[in-house]
């Protein structure tokens, strides 16, 4: 089974690496960018991509849409900082088959990579719990009104992109994104670039 893990962290990378050594069955492939990891996982067909969500331009969200793009059956495992409910729900929208945080146990990771390798899905117990009774707190949180394309919008604002590069960077139009910026700032209630990047880093989407 080949694994391509797009991880921007060479640690982190280093750490995926030992804890997959183990396994004669496991092959490792690695990228450090959503445009790398696309070249690699068309060039490579790996059975199971690994994706980084804060990736340097655009995220694992956007990586993972144009990999289920090339392969629509494609089996993506999400890995974040992130242990917040609306992340692993959004990752699942998206079409991740696996949501995995970086902060929680090594092992989550394997056992991931295994259960969607055999075809099935993977949450942590303890995100599993949280996504099933968030409940109001669920629909509370600011994150739970943006989809996953107004996060990636709102991280590249918060990285000090322009329109014009974030319409360039999603493949999108110019006056798309303009007008889902408009809705990012309503949905949330801030009106200045600073409000939106105190935003983004307090949501650690930067």
């Amino acid at each position: 089974m080949r694994v391509l893990i797009v991880d921007d962290h060479p640690i982190v990378a280093s750490g995926c690496r030992a804890l997959l050594a183990g396994d004669p069955e496991i092959a490792i492939l690695e990228a450090s960018d959503a445009e790398s990891g696309e070249r690699m996982f068309v060039a490579e067909k790996p059975d199971i991509c690994v994706l980084d969500i804060n990736l340097p331009t655009v995220s694992g969200f956007e990586l993972a849409r144009r990999i289920l793009a090339h392969v629509a059956t494609a089996r993506i495992i999400m890995f974040s900082m992130n242990d917040d409910p609306v992340f692993a729900a959004r990752a699942i929208e998206v079409g991740a088959k696996g949501y995995v945080s970086k902060s929680g146990d090594p092992n989550d990771l394997v056992e991931a990579i295994r259960e969607v390798g055999n075809g099935g899905v993977y949450l942590p117990a303890a995100i599993a719990r949280s996504v099933a009774f968030a409940g109001p707190a669920f629909a509370q949180s600011p994150l739970s009104k943006l989809t996953t394309r107004e996060i990636e919008i709102l991280r590249l604002l918060s990285n000090g992109k322009n329109l014009s590069e974030i319409a360039w960077l999603v493949h999108s139009s110019y006056k798309t994104i303009a007008n889902a910026s408009s809705i990012i700032r309503q949905k949330l209630g801030l009106r200045s670039l600073s409000e939106l990047v105190r935003f983004a880093i307090e949501s650690r989407l930067v």
